[in-house]
């Protein structure tokens, strides 16, 4: 098994600070706007994409929520493996807001139709967008595009992307990893 690095913590910084103002172009104020992390790795750049958004842009009013679309996935109980529910935290409305989704590496688009899915739930969102760190564009299984997006990969699908975030691994850094 070999990996390259795709981005290291410096790059990391830079793109989620273009993320950042990408969203605040487009959102300004976030009053009509919520920011939703996809469990469980979408969660790590929803934290950090809002904590830029509080500290360096001084935006105060940003809901952020977490959803879990396991029981959405089409491929549930397909497996061997059990998957694991995680923790769904959305204390708000959706209806009429505009929802931005967020994952770290948007693959076969096969999680994103869960999330469409599973956010229904919790009301009638006005309009969805998507915002991902990684786009590995030639793995689309669904005729999803992300509205954001960090960094384009051409990886074949014997690669894997792999993002290691300092809150859960103590490092930035995201490689391409080759089996």
């Amino acid at each position: 098994m070999s990996q390259k690095v795709l981005l290291s913590s410096k790059e990391i910084h830079i793109i989620l600070h273009r993320l950042a103002c990408q969203l605040l172009e487009n959102h300004l104020d976030f009053k009509e706007t919520v920011l939703i992390g996809i469990q469980p790795r979408g969660i790590f750049l929803a934290e950090r994409l809002t904590k830029i958004l509080k500290e360096d842009y001084g935006v105060t009013n940003i809901e952020l929520g977490f959803l879990d679309i396991t029981f959405y996935r089409d491929d549930f109980r397909r497996g061997e493996k059990t998957l694991e529910a995680n923790t769904t935290k959305i204390d708000f409305l959706v209806d009429d807001k505009k929802v931005v989704f967020i994952d770290d590496v948007l693959y076969t688009g096969r999680s994103i139709r869960a999330a469409l899915t599973a956010i229904q739930s919790f009301g009638r969102p006005k309009e969805i967008e998507l915002l991902t760190l990684i786009d590995r564009r030639f793995s689309r299984h669904l005729p999803i595009m992300p509205n954001y997006r960090g960094r384009q990969v051409d990886a074949i699908n014997e690669e894997k992307v792999k993002v290691m975030w300092e809150e859960n691994e103590g490092k930035d850094v995201i490689y391409l990893v080759n089996n």
